[in-house]
């Protein structure tokens, strides 16, 4: 069975040509990072007119590496939601066109669950149920995967997520976008030399606001004396811990033996080490994604198709063509 799938949530215009949930046959991501730089983040309708530019090349490209025909395809799977809603649409208009001119189905599939299905591409054996950390700039969130397509949000943000909270602290510390993985790399040559807070409630809610706040009213009073360095370490430390904390509190509560890594910020160094130290000592196994896999890419969307239309989630395209992407939608909806 072999699906193409669209992505086109944020500044990638990526499509992907997948077999049976598992087996990439290509992945083509055409990223905007270079162009929102100077920006200092993304500009929503900049990224959208890219996605225009972009997108029918990008598809034209997956089917050729893939070594495919339109004819080989048995559905299309599409981002439609949460993302930029600009952004969205572009994938999901031109994923209603194509479905509608190649008469296959359309599995209209919700972002998070393609960066949890991102771990099916790294692991062929991985089978829910399991635990997953999902943390990026949008969402951070704690998810009992019940089965391929079924949700359950356990634990979430009540404020910034973690990949936003990163931003905004290289925005501080006069760092370039994107932030995240500049944060990362200042804190290999610093010390954990700054007291910072942490935010625990009694369920599994995560608060980031707080800690971010601290770097900036610290940096305002340091000035140029602020170790910059260790402030990014101390940053680093201190949230990736709060994430694993809630972490093994979930593990415990759920009772599972099996904890997946997701999103944007499932890149970090330090979180996968100390997600790895935490498997160990506590008795389950870790799962995180391949590198490639964390970032916004078609082939997670297309894992998490898959498994969306061979579990009935799918539309014949005559019957929905009034599909529409959504900026807001919780995962399970």
């Amino acid at each position: 069975m072999i699906g193409l799938s669209i992505e086109t949530s944020c500044d990638e215009t990526s499509v992907a040509i997948i077999e049976n949930g598992r087996k990439v046959l290509s992945n083509i991501v055409s990223t905007q990072i270079d162009i929102h730089k100077e920006f200092g983040g993304v500009v929503p309708e900049i990224a959208s007119r890219k996605h225009l530019t972009n997108i029918s090349y990008v598809v034209n490209e997956a089917i050729k590496e893939a070594k495919i025909s339109f004819d080989d395809l048995d559905y299309i799977g599409v981002t439609y939601g949460p993302g930029l809603i600009g952004a969205l649409l572009v994938g999901v208009s031109y994923a209603k066109s194509l479905a509608y001119s190649l008469n296959i189905p359309i599995v209209p599939t919700h972002h998070i669950e393609g960066h949890i299905a991102a771990n099916y591409l790294t692991y062929n054996e991985l089978k829910p149920p399991f635990l997953a950390l999902v943390v990026s700039g949008g969402h951070s969130h704690l998810i009992h995967v019940k089965d391929y397509s079924k949700f359950e949000i356990i634990g979430k943000t009540r404020d910034d997520a973690v990949g936003e909270a990163f931003d905004k602290v290289a925005r501080v510390l006069g760092l370039p976008y994107p932030g995240g993985p500049e944060v990362s790399k200042l804190a290999i040559n610093g010390k954990r030399t700054y007291t910072l807070p942490k935010t625990k409630f009694d369920n599994l809610d995560f608060s980031f606001s707080g800690i971010k706040t601290a770097v900036i009213n610290i940096a305002h009073k340091e000035g140029e004396s602020l170790r910059k360095a260790d402030m990014a370490t101390s940053f680093e430390q201190t949230v990736c811990e709060e994430l694993i904390f809630n972490t093994l509190r979930a593990v415990n509560m759920l009772k599972i033996d099996k904890v997946v890594l997701a999103g944007g910020v499932s890149a970090n160094r330090v979180l996968r080490e100390m997600l790895e130290k935490a498997a160990k000592e506590n008795g389950f196994k870790a799962y995180m994604p391949d590198l490639k896999y964390c970032t916004d890419n078609a082939a997670m969307i297309g894992s998490a198709a898959h498994y969306n239309y061979v579990s009935g989630k799918y539309y014949e395209i005559k019957d929905k063509m009034d599909l529409n992407a959504i900026a807001n939608i919780k995962i399970g909806d």
